[in-house]
């Protein structure tokens, strides 16, 4: 079993930045491969925004952020952060931290085991 604790997130004016962080606990925390962030806005298909390999250290981005966004890793935690920069209103959304405990994909979210609750992220112009 894994849990995912999100923080960060809240009210962004355009062009600013947003911090998310995402910690890995329980006792399958250990066997995780990957972490990564999706989004859901209203009315639309969650869709995927970032994502880092345990194991090989691959990051992935959707090319609806690639170049403003980046991942920070902190292994002493099994902590994984979401920085977004440039903040633009279509940022806004809840974002879900999720974990993979066997490679399926780093954008399947089937392939994605465990879930966080999610976390407000809402951008103003």
């Amino acid at each position: 079993q894994v849990r995912l604790a999100e923080s960060g997130g809240g009210s962004a004016q355009r062009g600013k930045s947003v911090r998310l962080s995402c910690e890995a606990s329980g006792p399958t925390s250990a066997a995780l491969v990957g972490l990564c962030w999706f989004r859901q806005a209203p009315g639309r298909e969650r869709e995927f925004v970032a994502s880092l390999s345990w194991i090989s250290g691959d990051s992935h981005y959707d090319s609806a952020v690639r170049g403003r966004a980046i991942t920070f890793r902190d292994n002493s935690k099994n902590m994984l952060d979401l920085r977004i920069d440039s903040l633009q209103p279509e940022d806004t959304a809840v974002y879900y931290c999720a974990a993979q405990v066997r490679y399926g994909g780093y954008d399947v979210a089937n392939s994605y085991d465990y879930w966080g609750q999610g976390t407000q992220v809402t951008v103003s112009s």
